[in-house]
């Protein structure tokens, strides 16, 4: 099933950015094998609470779709597996500290000697080269530096605020995933497999077009506009009298159909507020005049209004509201997969979707080891053997 049925996938990632890169292929019909660390697995198993019956739900999340096995690479037998495996793996994903793949034998340059279609994934907190390439990091360090932290939020002046979604190590998952593609695509054509480096910094970065575009055309730095937009107006949510809305009037005819629904035609004449340009220099006093209106009418209200009259809006919900929003049900975005410890659990779908060759979710995030047998085996490794090296603690298998 999928687009990328056959191509085999060696996940060496823990956390975040590195997993949702593997669940964005496994999705697709890659086959994901998770290798994770002895003792203890992914962080992720202990970012806890909540537990769905023992198992951390962040695991669950970030880990459904996805093949378990367990090794301790810091022993000589774990890193001979490790490299039997990732020796006929066709993409490998990895997002440790710069040379830990190195010092483990498993590093780009010794396995594409052995591999040279590998297609080899790192992902970092900086990238693998620059001055900051031997620092860790993490989604809050990287929304701060990227300069995500500095145009989120209310207003000049106020405390920085960060995404409530870890927008850099989700976004750079998503770009090593499309990284991973286009090599792929190179590789088809030329037999040639390569690295792909991206990081936490440059998924953040990529967020700043509209501001860098402006802060290169004004030389001044972007602020924090609260839920408005920094080059159109209005565009942005509003309070009513029993919740929020968000508003996309955005160009003049859409202006114009708000103040149809709003029964506010004539601030259509107020020169403050006659094209986008001078919205924008009045945004102030623009929210000024609407907010009182918006304030008159319920959400629902306002909504069929809006839509009766053609201008895009939409309400603000919560997370839970989201998971039962009759779209997001009919788009396959929450589904259920089966585990093998809790029976079914729920899911976020994958967001891409195909007419030919549909991705499919059909497993659980895997317990701690839990194919690890299985997949010794398919490598060549006896039944004496695998309880070997499980009996001396080089594997962990459920």
């Amino acid at each position: 099933m999928g687009p990328l049925a056959g191509v085999k996938v060696f996940e060496l990632a823990h956390i975040m950015a590195g997993p949702t890169c593997g669940l964005m292929l496994a999705d697709m019909g890659a086959r994901v094998i998770k290798l994770e660390k002895v003792p203890g697995g992914d962080d992720t198993r202990r970012m806890v609470p909540p537990e769905v019956d023992g198992e951390a739900a962040a695991f669950l999340m970030m880990n459904r779709n996805k093949w378990g096995i367990a090794i301790d690479l810091k022993r000589e037998q774990g890193q001979e597996i490790g490299r039997r495996l990732l020796t006929t793996a066709d993409v490998v994903i990895e997002n440790f500290r710069k040379g830990t793949m190195e010092r483990l034998g498993l590093g780009y340059d010794s396995l594409r000697e052995i591999n040279p279609g590998l297609i080899y994934c790192e992902l970092s907190g900086f990238g693998r080269t620059g001055p900051y390439a031997e620092r860790g990091g993490f989604d809050l360090i990287a929304q701060g530096m990227s300069g995500l932290m500095s145009i989120t939020g209310e207003g000049p002046g106020r405390p920085p605020i960060k995404c409530g979604a870890p927008m850099t190590d989700i976004t750079a998952g998503i770009l090593a995933a499309m990284g991973v593609l286009a090599a792929y695509v190179h590789r088809l054509k030329t037999g040639e497999g390569q690295r792909v480096d991206t990081s936490l910094f440059e998924a953040g970065i990529i967020h700043t077009y509209w501001q860098s575009a402006i802060t290169f055309a004004a030389g001044v730095p972007s602020a924090p506009m609260g839920s408005a937009h920094p080059l159109n107006a209005p565009y942005q949510a509003f309070a009513t009298a029993d919740g929020w809305i968000t508003v996309g009037a955005a160009n003049q005819a859409n202006w114009l159909k708000l103040l149809q629904a709003l029964d506010a035609q004539a601030l259509a004449d107020d020169p403050r507020f006659a094209s986008n340009d001078a919205r924008m220099t009045h945004l102030q006093e623009l929210i000024e005049a609407l907010a009182p209106v918006f304030k008159q009418r319920r959400v629902t209200e306002w909504l069929q209004r809006l839509e009766e009259a053609g201008v895009p809006a939409g309400p603000v919900l919560d997370i839970a509201q989201v998971h039962n929003e009759p779209q997001t049900l009919a788009r396959d975005m929450v589904v259920k997969v089966p585990h093998s410890r809790l029976d079914q659990v729920k899911t976020i779908g994958h967001p891409v979707k195909f007419s030919a060759t549909p991705g499919s979710i059909d497993r659980g995030a895997p317990v701690l080891g839990e194919h690890s047998r299985e997949i010794l085996a398919e490598y060549g490794y006896s039944k004496t053997e695998i309880e070997d090296l499980i009996a001396s603690g080089t594997v962990i298998a459920a």
